[in-house]
């Protein structure tokens, strides 16, 4: 079989093979014989040679990122969606790919998968049991789904995954010939075998030699596999071959190595994802306005009534400090109330002057007075933050830059929300919310310089 080629250039099939791949020495274009697809490899050529022009009938590779997320897991019970700083665990990796599909058995994972832009392949009871393997459910997944080529596996345990983290690794598999690509990280840890003599417990090294023991400084290190994903092209899927043929490594920094397996991880997650994470793109205007509902947010929907018929609510000193922590940053803060709020409009002025802020009344349509204020206050819906948990809030919800709500708001609000807060309604839950926006803004203000990180304390 000939191929042709740019120029007077032919090709035969066994003529020249790089990892499986016959390369065009004009274009840098390629032939995979194991996929039997045309690859473009970079060079400093290629940005001037259309693919077309060697091959006017190349078919785009289709590529999927599958997250494996069974309802059934024993170390955290349905720990693929629960909320890890403010976000479905398994929100923070959907958000970090595109053509992201789910495999899962369970009815309210999907859920979630869906509301956070994942599509869903619902697994047989055969790949959904205790014993079912990773390789098993890939397998199932791509007997549905033939029309994909390459399958990125992403664990949902691994909050800290980055877009290009993805996006890099997918160019080793396209561009630079790999079978299999697994992501890893640097480690520092000497190992030792546990050995069981004569009834006795003994010991030996694994990877040091005593006599000589390194500094760490002076010692590279070893690679460990990180979890967070694994790459390869469907062929090695199916033939259950994944760690064989031309095998790379993707080596992340320890920072957003992050893996969850049992409850003591979780708060260590929680700290580094909320410092490391990756946000999504709709994160990346400065919020100067906050719009927060009174009933539901700043108090716990609670009236008092003394003997005397007087009425009174109890707010949060933290949530104040909060508001207040906002307006020193240029933040403006306005409460909002609905028509069927339950205070009456002497008592949610008095809420709104201990706030020290501004307070809209009755607003019957609310999208109508957020228009009218954007308009007031020549801001975009980017540049606003709302927080509440009235059935008509979760439409606007999604029109804002950034939303939130109580833990104990309804169903519909939870699934909506950007952010979760893990403190109710009336008692912290608004301070909560401004520390997350203002975090927000010293990341997008001064990002991290990973180049300080003392990556000796990982």
């Amino acid at each position: 079989m000939l191929i042709p080629l740019h120029g007077p250039f032919t090709l035969r099939l066994n003529d020249i093979r790089t990892h499986n791949l016959l390369v065009c020495p004009i274009c840098r274009s390629c032939f995979c014989s194991v996929t039997t697809e045309f690859v473009r490899m970079e060079s400093s050529r290629s940005a001037q040679v259309n693919s077309n022009d060697c091959y006017p009938s190349i078919k785009p590779l289709h590529r999927a990122a599958l997250i494996l997320a069974r309802g059934g897991s024993k170390g955290i019970p349905l720990k693929n969606i629960k909320v890890l700083a403010g976000v479905p665990l398994i929100g923070w990796v959907i958000r970090a790919a595109l053509d992201v599909w789910v495999s899962t058995d369970h009815d309210e994972i999907e859920r979630v998968a869906r509301i956070w832009g994942a599509n869903v392949q619902r697994r047989s009871p055969e790949v959904s049991k205790d014993c079912s393997s990773s390789l098993e459910t890939i397998q199932e997944f791509l007997h549905q789904r033939p029309e994909v080529d390459i399958v990125c596996h992403i664990q949902a345990t691994s909050p800290c995954l980055h877009p290009y983290h993805i996006r890099e690794a997918l160019q080793m598999i396209t561009q630079q010939g790999y079978d299999f690509v697994v992501s890893v990280v640097r480690r520092h840890q000497f190992r030792w075998q546990e050995v069981n003599q004569k009834g006795g417990e003994f010991t030996h090294p694994l990877n040091i030699d005593v006599a000589h023991r390194p500094r760490r400084q002076d010692w590279p290190g070893e690679l460990s596999e990180n979890g967070s994903f694994y790459f390869t092209k469907k062929e090695i899927w199916k033939d259950g071959l994944t760690q064989l043929g031309n095998v790379g490594y993707y080596e992340m920094l320890p920072e957003h190595s992050v893996d969850i397996d049992v409850d003591i991880d979780w708060l260590v997650a929680e700290q580094r994802v909320l410092r490391f994470g990756y946000f999504g793109q709709k994160k990346n205007a400065q919020i100067r306005l906050l719009l927060c509902r009174v009933s539901g947010c700043l108090t716990n929907g609670q009236i008092f009534v003394s003997v005397s018929g007087h009425e009174f609510v109890a707010i949060n000193g933290k949530d104040l400090a909060g508001i207040r922590m906002l307006q020193e940053e240029n933040i403006e803060v306005i409460l909002v109330s609905g028509m069927n709020e339950p205070m009456p409009e002497a008592l949610l002025r008095t809420v709104s002057k201990q706030a020290g802020c501004d307070i809209e009344l009755g607003v019957e349509k609310n999208n109508l007075a957020i228009e009218r204020l954007l308009k007031e206050k020549n801001l975009h819906k980017e540049e606003v933050a709302f927080m509440g948990e009235e059935c008509e809030d979760v439409e606007i919800m999604s029109q804002v830059g950034l939303n939130a709500v109580a833990p104990d708001a309804p169903a519909s609000h939870l699934i909506a929300a950007d952010y979760t807060c893990q403190r109710p309604a009336g008692q912290g839950a608004v301070f909560e919310f401004a520390q997350y926006i203002l975090l927000l803004k010293k990341m997008l203000k001064s990002p991290i310089n990973y180049d300080r990180i003392d990556r000796n304390n990982f």
